[in-house]
């Protein structure tokens, strides 16, 4: 029986067609390749629902459900790479790391170097084996350009039971962020669908239907001109959640190319995962960790007249 890492369902709509069914495919998955695409849906792996053999170059006619499942990473040679990682806390069950932004967290095709995986690898000797030659101990990620704390386990045990604790929210994750505008509301609950956005598939939407609930509580610290620094718990962790509700609220994250505009002052969103509390998954021990405030972000808020003092750390 073949093993998938991942699956996920996607519905074509009246927009779409005409496009073929590979390209379809390609514009939700950004960190896949259109030939890899095309390989899976040959293998049987990618179908369109009542249909028996789809072909990568099939019209699609707007009203199918397709599935699409990718297996399991073939076992490669992952190098370990002598790369600086800051090391916030460390025992023999896991390691909380504060992540540089522009670094990938794991490897994925046609990217097998220069990630917080090959990094880790030549830091920490023992890493649990669950997910695999390319993501081990990785139990949660953050985006490329979002900086901050991301936990990996360090054995098979702690890892288990970490993913149980992200599962039931027993993980709480704190991030802040310098957002547009200024929010009307100081502090709120948003609580929304979150799923492919039908119009780019490559992100993420509040939408009303085919999305999973997402939930992030606000409070805003600082009001300066035309921006504002806010604090973000986040009860879910959906794919972008955070960048997707802040521009719901019309308050895009600064620096979002994706949700928001490209920025004169900054070259990636300011997005960073500052705070983690959790008991620990073997000793139960009451754990809260702090990511330091990179320089890039503390430089933005220097320049758009935020106080970062007033970030609770």
């Amino acid at each position: 029986m073949r093993n998938y890492k991942e699956q996920e369902t996607l519905y074509a709509e009246k927009s779409d067609n005409g496009k073929r069914f590979d390209a379809f495919v390609n514009e939700s998955f950004d960190d896949l390749t259109r030939s890899y695409i095309q390989k899976l849906i040959e293998q049987g792996d990618i179908i369109i629902e009542g249909k028996e053999k789809a072909k990568s170059g099939n019209k699609l006619k707007g009203n199918e459900e397709i599935l699409v499942r990718i297996p399991e990473d073939e076992v490669l040679d992952i190098e370990a790479e002598d790369i600086p990682i800051h090391k916030v806390y460390e025992d023999k069950d896991l390691i909380i790391i504060n992540k540089e932004p522009d670094m990938v967290v794991h490897p994925a095709p046609g990217n097998y170097s220069g990630t917080l995986v090959n990094a880790i690898m030549h830091h920490v000797k023992d890493l649990s084996n669950i997910n695999g030659i390319i993501r081990p101990g990785i139990v949660h990620r953050l985006d490329k350009n979002t900086s901050g704390l991301i936990v990996v386990a360090k054995n098979d045990s702690s890892h288990l039971k970490l993913s149980d604790m992200f599962k039931n929210k027993e993980i709480s994750k704190t991030y802040i962020c310098i957002c547009k505008g200024v929010f009307f509301e100081k502090e709120g609950r948003i609580e929304t669908l979150i799923g492919r956005n039908p119009k780019d598939r490559k992100t993420m939407a509040v939408v009303t239907k085919n999305g999973k609930k997402a939930i992030s509580n606000y409070r805003v610290l600082d009001e300066s001109g035309d921006f504002s620094l806010v604090e973000v718990n986040i009860e879910t962790g959906r794919t972008h959640q955070i960048r997707v509700h802040m521009k719901s609220m019309n308050h895009p994250i600064l620096g979002d190319e994706v949700y928001g505009k490209p920025s004169k002052i900054c070259k990636r969103q300011m997005l960073h995962a500052y705070k983690l509390e959790f008991n620990h998954p073997i000793t139960n021990e009451k754990m809260i960790t702090f990511g330091d405030i990179p320089e890039d972000f503390k430089n933005v808020a220097k320049k758009t007249g935020l106080d970062i003092n007033k970030i609770n750390i």
